[in-house]
C-alpha cells in the first residue's frame, strides 16, 4: 500500500473562521473560551476533510493561533523576560495571551511588552515570529497544547501524525540576544525536551511525528551539518518513528547528511527538486520510507496525474510500500477550497487545485500507484488530464504584442538619465522639504465603513458613482489629517484599494480573482492571492486619477503608490508555463505605464514597493546572482521611464536584508524605506562596509504593534541610524502601512513621529552653531 499524507493544512478556516474569532478575541468581544472552541471546530474539520479524501493520517500540530514557530518557542518555555511568563514557564502552563503579547506586543490580558521580531519564513510570504536566544538560555517542557490536541484527533477517530518545527530548524530561525555566542550550544537544552515530548507522544499512542527541518534545504556551516547528525542520534530513542521533512528546495549537499539521519522516513520537496527522488532511493536505508512530495504546495494549479504517475511508477516497483506520497510542503501556503469559487470562470477553474483538491489528488495518486484506484480515482485522472489539454491550448494565455514589446526591450530602458547625485539636487529644487522629511508608507486604516462600502459596490447594491464619491471623502479625510499632523510628503491613504497585490491585478490583463482565495501571511492577516494564467497586459491607467485628486487637496508632495513587479509576482499565484523572470518582466513594463502616466498628471514622488524582494531570493546562495539580476532589471525597467526631478520611492519589510545589501542599492530608487524598529535598527550594521548611496527611511516605530511609539525611542533610532547615514538622505516614517491600525492609534503616533522628527532638525540646527559641543 502506498500510504498518502500531508505536512500541513491550512488552519484559518474556508472563510477565514479562526481570522474573525481571533481578532474579536483581541477586541474582547468574545471570550477566551469562545476562542477556544472555534478553534477546536475547525481542527475537527480539517481532520474530517483529511480523513473523508482517504488519508491514512491526519495532520496534527500544524495549527497555531499566529505561527507554528512561535508554538515552538512557547512549548520550549523560550518567552522571553520582559513579558513576565517566568511562574508560567516553571509551571509548564504559558499561556496564550503571552503568546499573542509575543507577537503583537498586547494581548487581553498582561502588560504590554515590546513585539517579537517578526520576518519572512524561507522564501514564502508567510511570516514567523523570531526565537529570541541567549546565552546559557535553560529550556523546559512549558505548554501542553501538543498533547491536548493529539487527544482531541484521537477522540475524534482519527490517526494522528504530529508535525513539529524540528529543533535545529527552530535553532536556525533564531536570533542571538545579549552577548554574542554560539546558537548551536543551545542545542542539548533544546533536544531535552524535544525528547520529553517525543516521549509523551509515544505514551499518548503517536506512531509517527513529523520533525520539519526545512534548514536543510539551505547552505549549512560544516558545524550545523555535523549538529544535525548529533541530534537526530540523541532523538532515535524516541518511541515514536520520525519522519524527518524537508521542503521548499533540494538536499543538494545535504543530501547524504539527511539519508544517513538514524530517521524512518526522509520526506522530499520532489516538485522544487524533481531530480532528487532516485539519489535519495539511492541512499536511503533498506528500511526507510521515502515520502515524496509530488503536488505542488505552493501554487494552485492542477497536477499532472498521468505523467506523475509514469514517472513514478520505477520508484513504486523499487520501493513498494516504503514508498510514501504528499505535497511538497504545507498546505499552508495555498487556499483552502476551489469548489467554493462559484464565480469563477469555469474553464479556469478546472485548471486549478486548491488543499481540498490537493488531499484527492494525493490520495488518487496513492491508488493509482498501489494499484487500489477506485473509478473516482480514474475519473479525476481523465478530468486532470482534460484540464491541462484545454490549458496548454487556450488562447487567453497569449498576447503577441506582449512578446513583441518585450523583445524589443534594452539595456538603457532600464536606466535613469542622470545618477543619484544629479537627479537629488533636480528633486530637492522641486520638492523643497526640509532635513528629516516624514512621510508614510502608503496605506491608512482601512475603517468599516471602507469595507463596507466596498462589500455594497461589490455586491450591487452601491453603485459605482456613490462608491468613488465615498473613497473621495475617505482620501479627502486622509489628506486633511496628515496637513494637520505635519506630514511632509503626503500619500492619498489607498481607500480604494483592497489590498497591495489584488488591486492591481483586477485591472490588468492575464489576472484572475477568487472570492475565497486567503491565505495567511502572518498571526490573523490573510491575503487573497491573485492567479496569474497568461501574459500580462495593462488596458487602462489604474491609479492616476486617485492620485491627481489627492494632490489637487494640497499643495504639498504627493506620492504616487504602486506595488513592484517582483512583489506582484511574488504574492501571485503565477503560471508555470513559463519562466517567471518573463512574467516578471511583463508585470514591470505594465507598471512602466503607470509610472508615465503618473508623472504626465503632475506626481512628483511616486513610490514602487517592493517587499518581497528579499522572499524571492533563492535558498542556495549559487543562485543568488540570476535571481537578483532579473529582479533588479525588472524594478528598474518599472521606474526609470521618468525625469530627473520626479523621485522615485520604495519599500521593503520583515525581510533580512543585509546579505543583499548591494542588490537593493542597485535598484537606484531615490529612497528607499525599509522596517528596522523591531529589529532595532538592526539593519544598519549593513552600512559598516557598505557606502548606501541614495537615500533612506528606517522605519522608526512597528506598526504591527497597537503601542504607542515614545518620541525619545524614536529620537535615539534615528541618531542611531545617523551614525550610518549621513542625515541630509535621511527620512522619518513608521515601518510598514497603516492600514490594519485604527485612526485612534495612528494618529498620536504619526503625531509623536513628526515630534521626534522636529526635534532631530534641531538638534541638527544646534550642532551647527558655533560652539556646540554634543553632551
Amino acid at each position: 500500500m502506498t500510504v498518502s499524507h500531508i505536512l500541513g493544512y491550512p488552519r484559518i478556516g474556508a472563510r477565514r473562521e479562526l481570522k474573525t474569532a481571533t481578532e474579536a478575541y483581541w477586541k474582547g468581544e468574545i471570550d477566551l473560551a469562545t476562542l477556544e472552541q472555534t478553534a477546536k471546530t475547525l481542527r475537527a474539520e480539517h481532520w474530517q476533510a483529511q480523513s473523508e479524501a482517504g488519508l491514512d493520517f491526519v495532520s496534527v500540530g500544524d495549527f497555531a493561533f499566529y505561527d507554528q514557530v512561535l508554538n515552538v518557542s512557547v512549548l520550549l518555555g523560550a518567552v522571553p523576560e520582559r513579558f513576565n511568563a517566568a511562574a508560567e514557564v516553571e509551571q509548564g502552563s504559558v499561556t496564550l495571551d503571552t503568546a499573542f503579547r509575543m507577537a503583537r506586543g498586547r494581548a487581553p490580558s498582561g502588560e504590554p511588552a515590546a513585539a517579537c521580531e517578526m520576518t519572512k519564513y524561507f522564501d514564502t510570504n508567510y511570516h514567523y515570529l523570531v526565537p529570541e536566544l541567549h546565552e546559557d538560555q535553560t529550556f523546559r517542557l512549558a505548554c501542553h497544547r501538543l498533547f491536548d490536541e493529539v487527544a482531541e484527533a484521537q477522540a475524534g477517530g482519527f490517526a494522528p501524525k504530529v508535525a513539529l518545527t524540528g529543533p535545529l530548524t527552530w535553532l536556525w530561525l533564531g536570533k542571538e540576544k545579549g552577548s554574542e555566542f554560539d546558537r548551536l550550544a543551545l542545542l542539548d537544552g533544546v533536544l531535552d525536551v524535544y525528547a520529553q515530548v517525543l516521549t509523551r507522544l509515544g505514551e499518548q499512542g503517536v506512531k509517527w511525528a513529523q520533525l520539519n527541518e526545512p534548514a536543510l534545504v539551505q547552505d549549512l556551516p560544516a558545524e550545523w551539518q555535523q549538529a544535525f547528525e548529533r541530534a537526530y542520534h540523541r532523538l532515535q530513542a524516541a518511541p515514536v518513528k520520525l519522519l524527518l521533512a524537508t521542503y521548499f528546495g533540494g538536499l543538494g549537499d545535504n543530501l547524504s547528511l539527511a539519508a544517513r539521519l538514524p530517521v524512518a522516513g526522509l520526506h522530499v520537496d520532489a516538485v522544487r527538486a524533481p531530480g532528487e527522488l532516485d539519489h535519495v532511493a539511492d541512499r536511503l536505508g533498506p528500511h526507510q520510507v521515502l515520502s515524496a512530495g509530488v503536488i505542488d504546495g505552493r501554487n494552485v494549479w492542477r497536477a499532472d496525474l498521468a505523467a506523475l504517475r509514469e514517472r513514478l511508477q520505477p520508484l513504486k516497483a523499487r520501493l513498494g510500500d516504503r514508498l510514501w506520497l504528499s505535497p511538497s510542503c504545507s498546505l499552508l501556503h495555498v487556499p483552502v477550497d476551489v469548489s467554493a469559487e462559484t464565480d469563477l470562470d469555469a474553464e479556469l477553474k478546472s485548471w486549478l487545485a486548491f488543499a481540498r483538491q490537493k488531499l484527492d489528488e494525493t490520495v488518487a495518486l496513492a491508488r493509482l500507484l498501489g494499484g487500489r484506484a477506485t473509478a473516482g480515482d480514474e475519473q479525476r485522472l481523465a478530468d486532470a488530464t482534460r484540464a491541462l489539454d484545454a490549458r496548454r491550448e487556450s488562447a487567453r494565455i497569449h498576447q503577441p504584442a506582449v512578446a513583441t514589446r518585450l523583445a524589443v526591450v534594452s539595456e538603457t530602458d532600464s536606466r535613469r538619465a542622470a545618477p543619484y547625485a544629479g537627479r537629488a539636487r533636480a528633486q530637492r529644487e522641486a520638492l523643497s522639504l526640509p532635513l528629516y522629511p516624514t512621510t508614510t508608507i502608503g496605506s491608512f486604516p482601512q475603517t468599516g465603513d471602507i469595507r463596507a462600502a466596498r462589500r455594497a459596490h461589490r455586491s450591487g447594491e452601491l453603485d459605482t458613482e456613490d462608491y468613488e464619491a465615498r473613497m473621495r471623502r475617505e482620501i479627502a479625510y486622509a489628506v486633511e489629517r496628515q496637513e494637520a499632523l505635519g506630514l511632509d510628503v503626503l500619500v492619498h491613504g489607498e481607500a480604494e484599494r483592497n489590498d497591495m497585490v489584488e488591486y492591481f491585478g483586477e485591472q490588468l490583463g492575464g489576472f484572475a480573482f477568487t472570492r475565497l482565495g486567503w491565505v495567511q501571511s502572518y498571526g490573523s492577516r490573510c491575503v487573497k492571492p491573485p492567479v496569474i494564467f497568461g501574459d500580462v497586459t495593462r488596458p487602462a491607467p489604474m491609479t492616476v486619477r486617485w492620485s491627481e485628486y489627492a494632490q489637487s487637496l494640497t499643495d504639498r508632495p504627493m506620492k504616487g503608490m504602486l506595488t513592484g513587479p517582483v512583489t506582484i509576482l511574488q504574492w501571485s499565484f503565477v503560471r508555470d508555463d513559463q519562466p517567471r523572470e518573463i512574467t516578471c518582466r511583463q508585470i514591470a513594463l505594465a507598471l512602466r505605464d503607470e509610472v508615465v502616466d503618473l508623472e504626465r498628471a503632475g506626481i512628483k514622488a511616486i513610490q514602487i514597493d517592493e517587499p518581497a524582494l528579499r522572499e524571492g531570493l533563492p535558498l542556495r546562495r549559487a543562485e543568488w546572482q540570476a535571481y537578483l539580476g532579473w529582479a533588479v532589471e525588472s524594478f528598474r525597467l518599472s521606474s526609470s521611464g521618468v525625469a530627473d526631478a520626479t523621485q522615485i520611492h520604495t519599500h521593503m519589510c520583515y525581510s533580512e536584508f543585509n546579505d543583499i545589501i548591494g542588490a537593493i542599492a542597485a535598484l537606484d530608487a531615490d529612497v528607499i524605506t525599509i522596517e528596522t524598529s523591531r529589529s532595532d535598527m538592526e539593519l544598519l550594521d549593513a552600512f559598516k562596509d557598505f557606502d548606501y548611496p541614495n537615500e533612506i527611511g528606517p522605519g522608526v516605530y512597528d506598526i504591527h504593534s497597537p503601542n504607542l511609539p515614545d518620541i525619545d525611542w524614536m529620537v535615539a533610532l534615528m541618531e542611531k541610524a545617523a551614525e550610518r547615514i549621513p542625515a541630509e538622505r535621511l527620512w522619518v516614517n513608521p515601518d510598514c502601512g497603516l492600514k490594519t491600525r485604527r485612526w485612534e492609534e495612528v494618529e498620536p503616533a504619526l503625531a509623536n513621529m513628526v515630534k521626534a522628527a522636529k526635534t532631530l532638525r534641531e538638534r541638527a540646527e544646534a550642532s551647527r552653531r558655533p560652539g556646540f559641543v554634543k553632551v
